[in-house]
């Protein structure tokens, strides 16, 4: 299983302090959607940056890109159009608690 990493780009600066109210519906749809991916196994972390400019961080499993695309692509936020996102593979070379 490879890891892999996406960024969601919020599309303004201040997001977290200025969400809409539907901007916060599909944000909650996200988080729900992160928590499954966790008790799966699929995710490994994910949260935002602080301060003026809130990007998403998701570490996560997946096979291969098309299933990591997939995976990104899927997300509320991104597939609403309330945010854009950004696939790379990565590698965990360092994680406390993993030899």
């Amino acid at each position: 299983m490879a890891e892999w990493i996406y960024f969601l780009h919020a599309p303004r600066d201040d997001f977290a302090a200025t969400m809409t109210a539907e901007e916060e519906r599909v944000w909650a749809l996200h988080f729900e959607r992160l928590k499954r991916l966790l008790a799966d196994g699929t995710l490994i972390l994910a949260g935002p940056t602080l301060g003026r400019i809130n990007t998403g961080i998701t570490v996560f499993e997946a096979p291969d890109e098309a299933a990591a695309r997939r995976i990104m692509d899927e997300d509320p936020a991104i597939a609403s159009g309330f945010a854009t996102g950004e696939l790379r593979g990565f590698r965990a070379s360092l994680l406390r608690g993993r030899d």
